[in-house]
């Protein structure tokens, strides 16, 4: 048995497959975004465990045996996300999303710099991880 966890925007999803690769079962938990400013997209990374948490519970509630025999675990989730933690691993603030534009300041000067492209070989755009850094240092120091 393996079990596969993939952490969305909209929820976690878990999967709960045999070793030909057949479904036996899936759970879900819920996950709302908060958007408390135009643009902003946030949420609360102690909620992906809750989410996670309820998933599996599905999973163990109606196939306790085959969740009990998994040897393997993969996992997916979103991209682009800045999740701070302090020194000691705590979260520092709401996880801001890979749909949040509040860096589109940020990612426009950043993009200006023909270094970033010559690195990355991309353009920035205000999902990306840098520029929402470059947001937090401005106006979250």
């Amino acid at each position: 048995m393996y079990l596969g966890l993939d952490l969305g925007t909209s929820g976690v999803k878990a999967l709960l497959i045999d070793d030909r690769q057949k479904v036996i079962a899936s759970g879900h938990g819920s996950l709302d975004v908060s958007r408390p400013h135009p643009g902003w997209s946030e949420q609360d990374p102690a909620h992906w465990i809750e989410a996670c948490e309820t998933a599996i519970a599905e999973l163990k509630a109606s196939h306790p045996k085959e969740l009990a025999a998994v040897e393997g675990i993969g996992l997916s989730g979103q991209m682009h996300g800045a999740t701070l933690l302090d020194a000691s691993d705590k979260v520092l603030r709401p996880c801001i999303l890979w749909n949040d534009t509040r860096s589109h300041v940020e990612a426009a000067a950043l993009d200006a710099d023909p270094r970033f492209r010559r690195l990355t070989g991309n353009i920035v755009f205000p999902g990306f991880t840098a520029p929402k850094l470059v947001w937090v240092k401005n106006n979250e120091p």
